[in-house]
């Protein structure tokens, strides 16, 4: 398995595997985004590169935001965001979206004592926390739900994304989904105006952070927790389970996705219902334009990502994400066939 370091993902893959730069221009695939899947689209470009020698794909870890605002303003040649864009938006830009993979986001703690799985959180205080509500770590209402653990009289140091980040959405979309004051007073977006806490940017950051405070608390993706051995806790699932995150728990919670009837592939998989459906799941997605300019190019972009459909799901389950059904992957190809064009001409197949 590929091991991810904290703050390796800034910048290219070809700078971080150490391929040789010896393309042209032409070859290079430029695409950024989304920090959550920079794990697993790091394995993907590394191993395609090794079968296809000729072919350099370059992927800036910025996050959600940032590859929305690239791709808008075409300056890569592909977004990647893991807060999908409803069709009106995407419409009104001529892009398409379509998801690559699964995976969860999970709460990370720095607790001297405490192993992975082993403190209890629920959807409500794990937004008091986040609003600043609870500071203890032996507050009474997270000691109810931890009898027969000893929590420390330790004030909780919240740490939270400081760009525009798609995990940063799917963390607050599930947290306004249980706590009716966190709707109203911060509400979920890719940024949001944090009642308390340090900011970090990218998963990466907010790992190094986490890592380096005493007593606290943050949000990644799992691969993050895992790759960089951090203490997650379990959650509350929809229907009243303690479970820990996980590939299993992941794809329980992904069982329910109706993405044949989700327009422009907008699905938000937080909350499902399910023992085992772990509450913070979500899809990343990839954005590109309907119109290219560069048909060769944008052909060799979309037979790179049917290779990472056809071939990548080993190394998504390595990092435990969840690889898409084959149904959608028919679904996400049927709709390249169908939209992508370069001068008026199908690029797909």
């Amino acid at each position: 398995m590929l091991k991810v370091r904290a703050l390796t993902f800034i910048g290219a893959f070809v700078l971080l595997v150490g391929i040789p730069t010896v393309w042209s221009a032409d070859s290079a695939i430029n695409g950024a985004g989304a920090t959550f899947p920079a794990p697993l689209y790091m394995q993907w470009a590394y191993k395609y590169n090794q079968i296809n020698p000729g072919i350099r794909i370059n992927y800036q870890s910025i996050g959600s935001g940032g590859g929305i605002q690239q791709i808008k303003s075409k300056t890569v040649d592909f977004g990647a965001s893991d807060a999908p864009l409803k069709k009106a938006e995407l419409d009104s830009f001529g892009l398409i979206q379509f998801p690559m993979v699964m995976g969860g986001v999970v709460p990370v703690i720095n607790l001297s004592g405490f192993q992975a799985g082993q403190l209890n959180l629920d959807g409500p205080i794990l937004a008091a926390i986040f609003l600043g509500k609870i500071a203890k770590w032996n507050d009474p209402a997270i000691t109810a739900l931890n009898p027969e653990m000893k929590l420390p009289d330790k004030a909780i140091g919240v740490v939270h994304r400081s760009d525009g980040s798609g995990t940063t959405w799917i963390f607050t979309t599930y947290l306004a989904g249980v706590s009716p004051e966190w709707k109203e007073k911060v509400g979920a977006d890719k940024a949001v105006s944090w009642p308390t806490g340090t900011g970090g940017k990218g998963n990466e950051g907010v790992s190094v952070t986490v890592q380096q405070i005493s007593g606290s608390i943050g949000y990644v993706e799992y691969a993050y927790a895992l790759q960089n051995k951090m203490t997650y806790t379990q959650l509350k699932s929809h229907d009243g389970d303690f479970i820990s995150p996980s590939q299993e728990s992941f794809m329980a919670a992904a069982a329910n996705a109706d993405w044949k009837n989700a327009p422009g592939f907008y699905m938000v998989l937080v909350n499902q219902p399910g023992q085992e459906s772990w509450p913070i799941t979500g899809a990343t997605f990839i954005l590109m334009y309907k119109n290219q300019s560069k048909a060769d190019l944008s052909k060799t972009m979309l037979t790179f990502f049917d290779w990472c459909f056809q071939h990548g799901d080993d190394q998504a389950q390595k990092l435990d994400y969840v690889p898409m059904p084959d149904n959608v992957v028919k679904m996400v190809e049927d709709e390249w066939k169908a939209v992508v064009r370069s001068n008026n001409q199908p690029l797909w197949p």
